[in-house]
């Protein structure tokens, strides 16, 4: 038998997948992210789970992960189940899948709601590239440094962040990506409060300060590339400046991307490019 991710809701109960109360009802071990919300689940589907039920969260995943494959290789029918969405994507899961795939056992999956695929679909961005960057770090100056590297992203992105950090990592990604850089903040998608607030990330910013509940998605649009090549042309040309002037090569590609958040490597490697071609 292969282990089973399976999808939750990520509001609405009614958005569950038929099959999703099949496996719950037959498998033999469920594992859940939150015993007492897998209850709750279970009884809007007016299912009880005949298998044991066992909690697998970040702070147990490392411990239990062992047990879940035994259970696996035994053949016994697993089911994994997180508080909302897909296993694994932002949520416990991947440690027992990557087990699994090492030791050759099977994993399938029961499909289902996704809040990222949701949050792109109303966006209003282009959807037809994207990437899924899920939690920012929650330290300001990692936060800016990941942020930094992508500034030149071309795909739409999309990321999740607690409710308490919104107004912050929106202030942050203004002043790294742009302060009219269109984007999107869903929240609460598919429950009864379900908001989607487009517009700037300066103006979302400002907007988040006052204070947003619930689960968050963020979709960002990637960087024109026009803009980008003219904005690391600029930003080469003071490199060169620099070097000129005596400053070693990879420290002023250093202080360009200091000052102005652009890639370091970038920088250092698009001015090797034009002193190549005068040389």
């Amino acid at each position: 038998m292969p282990l089973i991710l399976a999808a939750t809701p990520i509001g609405d109960p009614r958005d569950a997948a038929p099959r999703l109360a099949e496996e719950l009802a037959g498998a033999d071990v469920v594992a859940a992210e939150d015993t007492r919300r897998l209850r709750r689940l279970c009884a809007a589907l007016d299912v009880t789970p005949r298998g044991r039920v066992v909690s697998y969260h970040e702070h147990n995943e490392a411990s239990r992960t062992q047990d879940l494959l035994d259970a696996v290789a035994k053949g016994e029918r697993v089911v994994l189940v997180t508080d909302a969405g897909m296993p694994s994507v932002s949520d416990p899961g991947y440690r027992v899948v990557a087990a699994c795939a090492a030791a050759d056992l099977p994993v399938t999956c029961v499909p289902g709601p996704s809040a990222v695929l949701m949050a792109l679909a109303v966006s209003g961005l282009p959807v037809d590239r994207f990437c899924f960057e899920g939690f920012l770090p929650r330290k300001e100056g990692e936060r800016r440094r990941t942020l930094s590297e992508l500034q030149t992203e071309r795909r739409t992105m999309v990321f999740f962040e607690a409710p308490h950090r919104l107004a912050a990592t929106l202030t942050t990604m203004a002043e790294v990506l742009g302060a009219d850089r269109p984007a999107a903040v869903c929240r609460e998608l598919t429950k009864t409060y379900e908001e989607v607030r487009r517009g700037g990330l300066a103006d979302l910013a400002q907007w988040a300060v006052e204070g947003a509940r619930g689960e968050i998605t963020v979709v960002v649009q990637g960087v024109d590339p026009a803009a980008v090549a003219a904005t690391i042309e600029d930003g080469a040309a003071r490199v060169a400046e620099l070097v000129a002037q005596g400053v070693r090569r990879k420290e002023a590609a250093a202080q360009v991307a200091s000052e102005t958040g652009l890639s370091k490597k970038a920088l250092y490697d698009s001015t090797l490019g034009a002193r190549a071609t005068q040389q």
